[in-house]
């Protein structure tokens, strides 16, 4: 199910399709997601916004497995997700608050650690990611002694190197200046112009061009 030609080699299928219909979660008593459906298809970007509080990052942890909603249906490839829970984890990557990166390691190595765990992957491809997510000749250098604007760009290269076709991206560009927004907006816009998906939280605009539709919450 990694593809919905059902493909046991990973590739970004032009049939895939990400469905969400009638979510309803409550956190407590409070009821976070209020019927929110969207939809995603191959070679297309949604960019999820609204006021804190609003759900989106609960949207995107619902949609990514960590959270089970009380109502509504999740489809991947026009089939429940769980109905084949790895293939459709093998399908996305997924970015959170939190870079998910090991601080006494390099860049190089949480990569190599971080992409290997998926796919294969040379130490040239991720000496080149790097380069692209500008931190060329930082691969030998412990996470820990980054800036936090520079682990933000490791943990998009993971997610540019994962092979997956979809990305789930919660405030992708947290703590990045201007220069790195746009070059990373570029990663994001070539995964879609390739046949990937997304789906984003950003407070701000992101320059993707016209591959980016939105979904408001809480309006």
């Amino acid at each position: 199910m990694a593809g919905c030609d059902r493909s046991p080699v990973r590739v970004l299928s032009p049939d895939a399709v990400l469905e969400a219909d009638g979510l309803h979660l409550w956190r407590g008593d409070r009821h976070v997601l209020r019927g929110v459906s969207v939809k995603v298809a191959a070679g297309q970007a949604v960019h999820v916004r609204g006021p804190n509080g609003a759900g989106k990052t609960s949207l995107l942890r619902t949609l990514a497995g960590f959270l089970w909603a009380e109502e509504g249906s999740i489809r991947w490839c026009g089939r429940p997700v769980g109905t084949d829970p790895d293939g459709y984890a093998r399908a996305l990557a997924y970015l959170g608050h939190e870079n998910g990166l090991k601080a006494d390691l390099t860049a190089g190595e949480n990569l190599h650690y971080l992409t290997r765990t998926r796919r294969a992957a040379d130490d040239a491809s991720l000496t080149a990611m790097l380069a692209r997510v500008g931190l060329g000749g930082r691969e030998h250098v412990a996470v820990r002694a980054l800036s936090a604007g520079q682990r933000r760009r490791v943990a998009l290269a993971r997610v540019a190197l994962s092979g997956a076709q979809l990305w789930l991206l919660d405030e992708p560009f947290t703590n990045l200046d201007s220069g790195a927004v746009e070059t990373l907006s570029g990663l994001i816009a070539a995964h879609v112009d390739a046949g990937g998906m997304a789906l984003f939280t950003a407070h701000a605009d992101v320059p993707l061009g016209g591959r980016t539709r939105h979904l408001e919450l809480g309006a």
